[in-house]
This record gives structure tokens, sequence and C-alpha cells, in this order.
């Protein structure tokens, strides 16, 4: 996408980065006004995403996560990126309810909740490699 305005930024793969991630995305798209609906729902979806870098990317052992967040006129995209286990089988980690830590009592909701805020999803994964979830967003509908 071509963009009006993009960042990036790179974190340690620990859960308390989560909201800073939350709180950097909010403060780049601010100049774009969303309402605080459509705020909430990027944020969650952001939530999602990074902490499934954190507990099934790198499962407790350290790593960096990356986040990029670009707008042209209202679309926003967002994309979260690691660099850890990678997914095996994509389609079958996008269905509700699906886990691979039912020990940990995970909802299996991460890629719906994502789906269902966000206008669109896209996960590109390479087992042993890492993942790219890229999410995007049209305000101001």
């Amino acid at each position: 996408m071509q963009a009006d305005n993009k960042m990036v930024i790179e974190f340690d793969a620990v859960s308390e980065n989560e909201s800073f991630a939350r709180a950097a995305v909010a403060s780049f798209i601010a100049p774009l006004d969303p309402t605080i609906e459509e705020l909430t729902e990027i944020k969650t979806a952001l939530s999602e995403a990074v902490t499934n870098s954190v507990i099934h990317g790198y499962e407790g052992r350290a790593g960096v996560i990356k986040v990029g967040c670009s707008y042209l006129g209202g679309m926003v995209e967002i994309c979260v990126e690691d660099f850890g286990a990678g997914i095996e089988n994509v389609e079958k980690a996008k269905e509700p309810l699906f886990t691979s830590k039912p020990e940990q009592e995970r909802s299996g909701m991460g890629f719906t909740v994502m789906e269902i805020f966000m206008d669109k999803l896209t996960v590109e994964s390479v087992k042993g490699e890492g993942t790219k979830v890229i999410m995007a967003k049209q305000l101001g509908r």
C-alpha cells in the first residue's frame, strides 16, 4: 500500500509490551480522527496479534516483535510480525475455538476477533521462521 504516513517499531516479545504497541498505534493514527469504536476495534485486534506472537510465536523464549502501521486516506494497515515458531496450518489456526495451548486456557478466538474487528486479515507463516499478520480497516464508514 502506498502510504500517506508509516511507522515501524520493534520490541521484546513480552506481554508487558502489548500495551505499548496499542498506545503507539493509537497515537500514530490519531491524526485520522478515528471514532472511539474504531480505535477500540483496532487496539483489540492489535492486542490479539501481539499476544499470539508472544504466546505462540516464542513460547516463553526471547524474541522480537515488529509492528508496522501505515495509512492512505482513511485506510489503516497494521502488520505484526514475529520470527518465532510459525504456524503449521494457518487455515486450521484461524478456525474459531482452535488453540494449540489448551493447558493455558487459551480461547482459540484470536484470529476470529481480528477478522471481526478489521476489514481484512491476511496471515502469512512459515513453520520455524515466524508469522506475519496483516490487518486493514477503513475508517469513517
